[in-house]
C-alpha cells in the first residue's frame, strides 16, 4: 500500500500540524491446513437395509442361523471406526454388517469391477465404494478418510481379495491416518451356524507392520471354530 502520513500544509503563525495518521497492520493469519472437499461416499437407509434382507435369504432358505459373539465390543455410532475380517465367501460382508448394532452403517471397499451398470447403482447406494486393486488407488483411500471424518464405518478385507492368505497394511494406514480403531471380526461356519465374532478394538498406533500382524493374529483366533 502506498499510504504516507499527510504533510502539513503551509501554516500560518500559531498554527498546529495535523498529527500524522497511525495505522497499525494487523497480524497476517495463519495458513489453514487444506481441506479434502471430496465427495462422501453415502449411504441410502432403504436401499442398505433392503440389501441386507435379500443377501440373508440364503442363509434362511438352508435352515441355517447367524450367531454374534463379543457385540459389546463395538464402539457407539457416531464414531470413526475401521472393520477388518477375512474374506472367505461372498456372503462375508453382509453378514458383517447384519451382525453390527443397530446405528451403524458399515460401508465396504469393494472392488471396481463390482460397480457395473447394473449392480453398482445398488452398491453405491448401499454405501460400498470401488477400489482399484490393481494399483495403489489414493482415490478410494481419500474417500474412506471423508467417512471415518464424519464418523462413520469403513469395512475392509486386508486380504484384498477372496481367499488371500497375506494381509495388506490398507488397514493399518486407513486406521492411522483417520484416528480411528480397527475392529477385527472373525467369520466361522460351524454346522448349520454363521458364527460372527467381534474382538476388542485394536489400536491403530505402532507402526504399520506391528499393527498389521497384531490384526492377522487376532483375525486367526477370532475366525477359529470354538465349541
Amino acid at each position: 500500500m502506498n499510504d504516507a502520513a499527510p504533510s502539513p500544509a503551509d501554516a500560518g503563525a500559531g498554527d498546529t500540524p495535523a498529527p500524522a495518521e497511525v495505522r497499525s497492520a494487523a497480524p497476517p493469519a495463519p495458513p489453514r491446513p487444506a481441506a479434502d472437499h471430496g465427495e462422501v461416499p453415502g449411504v441410502v437407509p432403504l436401499v442398505y437395509h433392503l440389501v441386507l434382507a435379500v443377501t440373508h435369504l440364503p442363509v434362511y432358505l438352508r435352515g441355517m442361523r447367524v450367531e454374534v459373539h463379543g457385540r459389546e465390543h463395538v464402539p457407539p455410532p457416531g464414531t470413526p471406526l475401521v472393520v477388518a475380517a477375512k474374506h472367505v465367501t461372498g456372503l462375508d460382508p453382509f453378514l458383517v454388517a447384519r451382525a453390527l448394532p443397530p446405528g451403524r452403517f458399515l460401508q465396504f471397499m469393494a472392488k471396481k469391477e463390482l460397480f457395473g451398470p447394473v449392480v453398482g447403482p445398488i452398491i453405491s447406494a448401499g454405501g460400498s465404494f470401488p477400489v482399484d486393486r490393481e494399483t495403489n488407488d489414493v482415490g478410494a483411500i481419500r474417500a474412506s478418510l471423508r467417512i471415518l471424518a464424519r464418523g462413520g464405518t469403513v469395512g475392509i478385507f486386508p486380504q484384498g481379495t477372496r481367499g488371500g492368505q497375506e494381509l495388506h497394511g490398507g488397514v493399518a494406514l486407513i486406521a492411522a491416518k483417520g484416528r480411528a480403531p480397527i475392529l477385527p471380526v472373525g467369520l466361522c461356519r460351524q454346522g448349520r451356524r454363521w458364527v460372527v465374532r467381534f474382538g476388542e478394538p485394536l489400536s491403530a498406533r505402532g507402526g504399520i507392520k506391528a499393527v498389521t500382524a497384531a490384526l492377522g493374529a487376532e483375525l486367526d483366533r477370532l475366525s477359529r471354530p470354538q465349541p
